[in-house]
């Protein structure tokens, strides 16, 4: 074939290419087959076909119709579906295609997102096991076919996210997919019986700003001046390309709520108090994409780590992290959101990959199951400090979710420093009163303040009945005001 021949051949390939695309159904990436939906929802399906076509969707005796736009864009809306742990097929239709997706199950689906804590592979458990337990072998051998996976690729990619779709639970999509994660499900699984669908998307060393798009930090005035020139950047950082390419594309996916690990990467920034207005811009913006502003937004407080030592663009001092603590504990403010305390299952300082990833998750989902699944006697918060009575030369603390106080080693209660006047902080004597904490330094007579686990090397003993660990704070602290966007 000569030149010519080959240069007039091409536009018209092109032209029977889109002609041959656009005749056919295509759906987004998590639509597919092992998928499971969300139950008691009005659950979204949709896709692409030639603009005018009319699609039909048929499910669990459902069938609804539509027609594509000039865009070629579909979407309808099946009614809310009862739980189904028996696999269902879907078949979407048009009057060319025909696309059968079948192992469809009926339940709760969760999305995880962060950086490389929620990354963290469940090989990677296997692999360093914390004191030589290595229960993540035990799971990648066993196969949960109530359990499914979807695991978006570390890739910008668009329109749609890159992944090899939903999977059952086991052997290589397990062990590729996030520690965390599987062991909120399955927790959840344990407890409720049900399909549970995980998806995650999360890239190691990602800041928050790359997660949340531009829109979100429009609609807050403290991020206006970010707007005045062009290229937009958030604290030097272009803001949304992580999730155009990661977590726009899933919406709206029918979701029972979303699970957030990150926050190292902004914590070497020293973004103190200025992380709890990126979680709000993050928050509010994924609930606007999947068009419900009452999802939950479950996160984790990012764990005790040496970030004094190390050599970063900014210099970092022990307080560093106990300042971030203080904006990710502050943006609880935000409706509809949860935070896990996990300043007790570090083995390394020097490690930012602290081991018990199955805590984590197990952490979590005890979250979901007081906030959204009706268990209202699960205990899922370690202590939370309330307010203060000074009286003389003590001082009487008073905390939320405080029955049973002790200490998890058996020792007198630690990480608590008071301060007079002058502003100085010592070490302070701790004595558990029922569900209070008195503190006291006979050097300080006349107290005015009171730190706890304000250290990033903290790894304060005070826990609750339920062994978990009491949140750091500070009885000085910054406040921050959560204010509802226009």
């Amino acid at each position: 074939m000569n030149l010519k021949l080959k240069v007039t051949l091409l536009p018209c390939f092109l032209i029977l290419l889109i002609s041959f695309t656009q005749a056919q159904i295509r759906l987004p990436k998590i639509i597919g087959s092992n998928m499971v939906l969300q139950r008691n929802q009005v659950v979204p399906v949709w896709g692409w076909a030639k603009p005018g076509k009319q699609v039909m969707v048929k499910f669990s005796g459902q069938q609804k119709n539509a027609i594509a736009d000039d865009q070629g864009y579909w979407k309808i809306l099946l009614f809310p579906l009862k739980t189904s742990l028996q696999p269902q097929k879907m078949v979407i239709s048009s009057d060319t295609t025909t696309i059968n997706l079948t192992n469809i199950l009926v339940g709760e689906v969760w999305l995880c997102s962060g950086q490389s804590n929620m990354e963290y592979l469940m090989k990677l458990v296997h692999a360093k096991p914390a004191k030589g337990i290595d229960s993540a072998a035990l799971e990648i051998l066993t196969h949960n076919p109530q359990i499914r996976l979807f695991k978006v690729k570390k890739e910008l990619s668009t329109p749609d996210v890159t992944t090899t779709g939903w999977n059952e639970s086991g052997g290589e999509s397990l062990e590729q997919f996030s520690a965390p994660g599987y062991y909120f499900a399955k927790t959840l699984y344990a407890k409720l019986h049900i399909p549970i669908g995980m998806i995650v998307s999360s890239w190691g060393g990602s800041r928050i700003e790359p997660w949340t798009p531009p829109s979100g930090y429009a609609n807050l005035p403290i991020f206006k001046d970010s707007f005045v020139k062009e290229p937009i950047l958030i604290d030097s950082v272009v803001p949304g390309k992580n999730y155009q390419s990661m977590i726009q594309p899933l919406a709206p996916y029918a979701l029972r709520g979303f699970l957030w690990y990150q926050g190292e990467s902004n914590c070497m920034t020293n973004d103190g108090m200025r992380y709890a207005d990126k979680m709000q811009a993050l928050v509010e913006s994924w609930r606007k994409a999947w068009r419900n502003d009452k999802l939950p937004f479950y996160s984790v407080l990012i764990a005790p780590y040496y970030y004094s030592k190390r050599k970063d663009h900014v210099p970092h001092t022990p307080e560093t992290l106990a300042e971030f603590w203080e904006a990710q504990i502050q943006s609880l403010k935000i409706p509809g959101t949860e935070i896990i305390s996990v300043t007790d299952l570090v083995d390394k300082l020097s490690d930012i990959h602290p081991s018990y990833k199955w805590e984590v998750g197990r952490r979590l989902a005890m979250v979901a199951l007081a906030k959204d699944y009706g268990y209202s006697k699960v205990i899922y918060s370690g202590p939370r400090y309330k307010k203060m009575q000074i009286k003389a030369d003590k001082v009487t603390l008073f905390f939320t979710n405080a029955n049973g106080l002790k200490t998890n080693d058996g020792k007198a209660v630690d990480s608590f420093t008071i301060a007079g006047n002058d502003g100085k902080f010592v070490i302070a004597t701790a004595e558990i009163a029922g569900s209070k904490i008195i503190v006291s330094n006979p050097a300080i007579k006349n107290p005015v303040a009171i730190r706890f686990a304000w250290n990033e090397a903290a790894q304060p003993n005070l826990v609750n009945n339920a062994w978990l660990p009491a949140l750091p704070f500070r009885t000085d602290g910054k406040t921050w005001k959560y204010v509802k966007p226009e």
